[in-house]
């Protein structure tokens, strides 16, 4: 087993309690930019090295334009994750992605608009590539562990990410369509941006509970009714997330193979300031993100 490789577990809505329920050690580490949304608990499952965080914090208190994206990024880096695996709820812009399928989307359009989406936003600029979002090598593994769930599984898909925390108008939900959306999410962005930026493999399985507001919903159903129906979509569609991911982790820990990717080394080329400008306590500060090409330690690696 390689315990270089080390796989984060991000949970949103349900995921993140059916996640954390697995035994291990509560870390609740600082961060240069504040403490993650809770406790991370670091494991095993099936030989590998695990963490597992709750985005929205236990009993649900971040709403997504809340959530410490950067606290929690950067937490995982800190202990040394390698690969991360987010999960959450979404509304289906499509007809053909139904409520209870999963989608491992390979695109996103990002609406969100008061998120610090960068670790560098002071002292050195960055510019990561950002043309494919998520990891190829760890989307393939995703759709390949479908089989293992009783459910379908979209290869593919863009994700809309939206600031929230209200949900679309329907004049927004059709124009998501038009743009070629296929799913709307509040959480994915600035998340998946600060994973490429902390050279984390990244990937997402989205949750689809619902068909957003586009599709007018039967008008002899009640409020409570819906909300039901959308609630127990959410838990079935857990489930079966719960149910892909661990059988992707177990692929991993029988040796499975990850696709060839530049997450690993995406601020070779990005960091456009003077190396030797950018201060010594900016380095120490982002330490686990730019000692490997700033300071003393990138000039001993090489």
């Amino acid at each position: 087993m390689n315990d270089k490789l080390m796989v984060g577990l991000i949970g949103g809505s349900g995921l993140g309690d059916a996640l954390a329920a697995e035994k291990g050690r509560a870390v609740f580490d600082d961060t240069p930019f504040g403490k993650p949304s809770g406790p991370i608990t670091v494991g095993r499952w099936a030989g590998v090295r695990v963490a597992i965080l709750s985005r929205h914090g236990a009993g649900h208190v971040y709403n997504p334009s809340t959530v410490p994206y950067r606290a929690n990024i950067h937490a995982l880096k800190q202990l040394g994750v390698t690969h991360l695996i987010a999960s959450g709820a979404v509304g289906s812009l499509r007809e053909q992605i139904a409520p209870r399928d999963l989608v491992i989307p390979d695109q996103i359009i990002d609406k969100t608009h008061q998120r610090r989406s960068t670790f560098f936003d002071t002292d050195v600029v960055a510019h990561v590539e950002f043309a494919e979002p998520f990891c190829p090598g760890l989307r393939r593994l995703l759709v390949e562990a479908g089989t293992a769930v009783e459910t379908t599984v979209h290869d593919g898909g863009t994700y809309v990410c939206m600031e929230g925390p209200q949900f679309s108008t329907v004049a927004e939900s059709k124009m998501h369509q038009a743009w070629g959306g296929d799913l709307i999410g509040m959480t994915c962005c600035p998340e998946a941006k600060l994973a490429r930026e902390a050279e984390i493999c990244y990937a997402l399985v989205a949750l689809p509970t619902d068909y957003d507001c586009w599709r007018p919903h039967d008008p002899d159903r009640g409020k409570q009714e819906l909300l039901a129906e959308i609630i127990g979509h959410l838990e079935a569609a857990t489930a079966n997330a719960v149910a892909l991911i661990k059988a992707a982790v177990e692929r991993i820990g029988e040796g499975a193979e990850l696709a060839p990717c530049g997450c690993g080394s995406a601020l070779e080329l990005a960091i456009w300031s003077d190396r030797e400008r950018i201060p010594a306590r900016t380095v120490e500060r982002l330490g686990p993100l730019l000692s490997k090409y700033v300071g003393p330690q990138s000039h001993a690696s090489k």
